[in-house]
């Protein structure tokens, strides 16, 4: 299959986090239209509210799945939004805990920037538990707009 490399990050803080990380990579490997190239091992990290880390909410796992997607990238975020659902994710609260979260990061360096999408991630370059398991699935990884992960990471 050809396609756009795209970037997703996986996170869950809630149930079983590391079965849910694993079921829902199957299920975006699963998706028509899309390929798994690669997959980070899971990162687990503290929990990330709007005020800062909060170390008495449950910790995050996170990991980084790269894909080659036939998929213009809104119906691929539409697509991973099925996905969160399928797990019990519910948007009652900013950045709250959550069974699961997909992220898009980065679909082949496009910049778009639309109600419900905005590419590359706004804040993918000041976040570790994103950089670190996608350093992991993809040592040449690079942030379009901000240069190569691992000196992002090595910043922070």
């Amino acid at each position: 299959m050809s396609g756009a490399r795209a970037v997703i990050a996986l996170g869950s803080n809630l149930g079983d986090r590391e079965a849910t990380l694993l079921a829902a990579t199957r299920e975006i490997a699963d998706l028509e239209g899309v390929e798994l190239v690669a997959a980070s091992g899971a990162v687990e990290t503290v929990a990330l509210k709007p005020e800062g880390e909060d170390p008495d909410a449950p910790a995050y796992l996170n990991a980084v799945v790269v894909v080659e997607s036939a998929l213009e990238p809104l119906d691929l975020l539409h697509l991973l939004r099925e996905i969160e659902q399928r797990h019990g994710r519910v948007r009652a609260e900013r950045w709250g805990d959550r069974t699961l979260d997909l992220d898009l990061i980065d679909v082949a360096g496009v910049t778009l920037r639309t109600e419900e999408l905005t590419l590359p991630h706004p804040r993918a370059a000041e976040r570790a538990f994103v950089l670190e398991p996608w350093l992991q699935a993809d040592p040449d990884a690079r942030l379009t707009g901000h240069g190569r992960v691992r000196d992002l990471l090595e910043a922070l």
